[in-house]
């Protein structure tokens, strides 16, 4: 197959006023230029549509195309910008190691030039980067980090600064908070915000005990105070609710029940399996709010059977159960709030799960000095 015919401006100029001006038809025209007659059309088409720019050159466009294409570059230009920068949300407040290394790592996607422009850093700075070593710091952030990441992702990404600074701690490795701070932003490490709503209830209630506890949420010894509440968690089959029963000793959720209902048996499983779990206690306050299920004789007899004393909130003031709302909380915060259960026994078992395999034995608790409950109990006994 021949090489592809090029023709200059002269030539189809000429062509053209062979057909227009001279009255060969283009069929004979297009016979003795040994062109095609499609070409020939064409020429005649442009030179008529505009006969000072028509045929530019090879390679050489009209000034409207020309201004087309390079309007169509910056467009170009200015998404893949607004990309780069919506991808490094948050880089230009950062230092320069870490926009190069933003850089380094999206180098494949968009030209270096762009990405060194959108970030407002330099080539040359960008390449000596590249061939200096690292840092002894960076090295340490990239260790710090990686921790950093796995505990934030061990607690399914509940845990704020704090707690995954005390787990870094525990690995061994000696830094600041501020640094676990900087750690989590630069890897969009962000915990959930708290629920912070609470009930409004300021109804009359018939109280059959008085507020016993009085807000004192410490205990010096495990099975001195117990407090109780239950809550609801939405399934597709309708409400599961949970009753829970907390030693303010250790914060540990020492009994639960669940059922489909709201009855005194649900509030009374969650307190028998207490009992068995931490022996018949002797001395003990239980506080609970004046909700009919405590309230009630079947619940008031279990009490009176194991010696346990009642003691209850005033009406409507939540505040004096306000270590029963925080776990309750942290629950639906942590946990619950971000699912749908397609069934109450999705529901349960993902309740289960939650305290019996993380808040009990792993997650850390601001007032036990960031302990879990159960590590709480043994270096107590230890």
């Amino acid at each position: 197959m021949g090489a592809r015919r090029t023709f200059g401006r002269e030539f189809k100029v000429e062509a053209v006023k062979l057909v227009v001006d001279r009255g060969v038809s283009i069929v004979q025209a297009a016979r003795d230029l040994d062109i095609g007659e499609s070409v020939l059309r064409r020429w005649v088409r442009e030179l008529s549509a505009d006969p000072q720019q028509a045929f530019p050159g090879q390679g050489v466009m009209k000034a409207e195309q020309a201004e087309i294409e390079r309007l169509r570059r910056e467009v170009a230009k200015l998404k893949m910008e607004r990309d780069i920068l919506k991808k490094g949300r948050g880089l230009l407040r950062q230092g320069v190691d870490v926009r190069f290394g933003f850089i380094a790592k999206h180098r494949g996607a968009w030209p270096v030039n762009l990405l060194c422009g959108a970030l407002g850093v330099s080539r040359s700075g960008y390449y000596a980067w590249l061939s200096r070593p690292r840092s002894k710091r960076s090295l340490d952030d990239e260790i710090v980090g990686n921790l950093v990441r796995q505990s934030f992702i061990a607690s399914d990404r509940t845990y704020g600064a704090r707690r995954v600074w005390h787990d870094v701690l525990a690995e061994g490795l000696s830094c600041g908070l501020h640094r676990i701070e900087r750690l989590m932003r630069q890897q969009a490490l962000k915990a959930r915000p708290r629920r912070r709503g609470l009930p409004k209830d300021r109804g009359e209630r018939n109280g059959i005990a008085g507020n016993l506890l009085d807000r004192q949420f410490q205990a010096a010894s495990p099975n001195q105070k117990w407090v109780a509440d239950f809550t609801y968690i939405w399934t597709a089959e309708g409400w599961l609710y949970v009753a829970v029963v907390l030693d303010l000793f250790s914060r540990r959720a020492v009994g639960w029940s669940m059922q489909n209902s709201m009855t005194s048996q649900l509030v009374a499983d969650a307190l028998m399996m207490a009992v068995w779990r931490r022996g018949k206690p002797s001395s003990l306050l239980h506080h609970s709010d004046q909700g009919s299920q405590y309230t009630s004789e079947h619940f008031q007899g279990l009490l009176r059977e194991q010696g346990i004393t009642c003691s209850m909130s005033r009406a409507g003031e939540v505040w004096d159960n306000s270590a029963m709302e925080s776990f309750f909380s942290s629950l639906k915060t942590e946990r619950t709030a971000r699912k749908v259960y397609r069934s109450r026994a999705e529901a349960r078992s993902d309740v289960f799960d939650y305290i019996e395999r993380f808040y009990n034995p792993t997650r850390r608790h601001s007032t036990l000095g960031y302990l879990s409950p159960i590590a709480f109990e043994a270096a107590i006994k230890a």
